[in-house]
């Protein structure tokens, strides 16, 4: 591709991980829709997957006094499951169903914090906790689209949201590895073609989530919540769309 062709790729992939840089995820919300209108969808999802694992982990190293070390360790049993679990369902189920009523969920979380604004955190009982992490093992692998199921269950463990918006990416960078595994084992990425536009997009993705950072310092937390609200309501509305295509 020319410098032509990428200027479009180019300024979506700068807002989209612009996004991820300010309230820590969201970054496929934006990039996949938009970049599916000039390159396959297949193609799309396995770029963003590949280039949130390094940009998250730059979220994360930006943020690393924030990041809640404790809250990753107690989800990584419940996510190893779960993607195992996902492996096998990987074939064997109608997708629309699954990511119509989980985008019926996340609606409703990010609907009920722009009504209700921050809450105290409520730790949740163990084993819903850790059906929780199952599903999110089981949504990155499926259907990459575990993010705001990740905030859902750390909005309802942290307190804070300079703590939440710094503890997603690491969390996504564990989900999306495996979903990086499993695509790179079923041989549904075009290694060639695929990394060619990884090289060009990282280094994009990386300015993104720098200027990102740098613009939710002058976000007060109240406006901050409700701009993950917003995008809760947003990405769950989108998932609902499956079940009609």
């Amino acid at each position: 591709m020319g410098w032509q062709e990428w200027l479009y790729p180019a300024s979506v992939l700068l807002a989209a991980y612009a996004v991820m840089g300010i309230t820590g995820f969201g970054s496929a919300l934006v990039a996949v829709p938009l970049l599916a209108w000039i390159w396959p969808l297949p193609e799309v999802v396995a770029l963003v997957i590949l280039l949130d694992v390094p940009a998250s982990m730059l979220h994360g190293g930006l943020n690393f006094r924030q990041v809640r070390w404790r809250a990753i360790g107690a989800m990584l049993p419940g996510m190893a499951v779960g993607a195992l679990i996902g492996l096998w369902l990987m074939g064997q189920l109608d997708k629309r169903w699954p990511l119509f009523l989980l985008g019926l969920y996340i609606t409703w979380v990010g609907w009920r914090t722009l009504r209700h604004g921050q809450q105290a955190a409520r730790a949740l009982p163990g084993w819903t906790h850790h059906a929780g992490s199952g599903l999110v093992g089981v949504l990155e692998v499926m259907f990459a689209t575990a993010g705001p199921m990740v905030i859902a269950l750390l909005q309802r463990r942290l307190r804070e949201v300079a703590e939440i918006r710094a503890t997603v990416p690491v969390v996504m960078v564990v989900a999306a590895s495996i979903a990086i595994a499993v695509l790179f084992g079923a041989g549904q990425i075009d290694r060639a073609h695929t990394f060619e536009r990884w090289l060009v997009a990282l280094p994009i993705a990386f300015i993104g989530v720098v200027l990102g950072n740098r613009l939710a310092r002058h976000i007060p937390p109240p406006a901050m919540r409700r701009a993950m609200a917003v995008l809760l309501i947003a990405s769950g509305l989108s998932l609902t769309q499956h079940l009609w295509r």
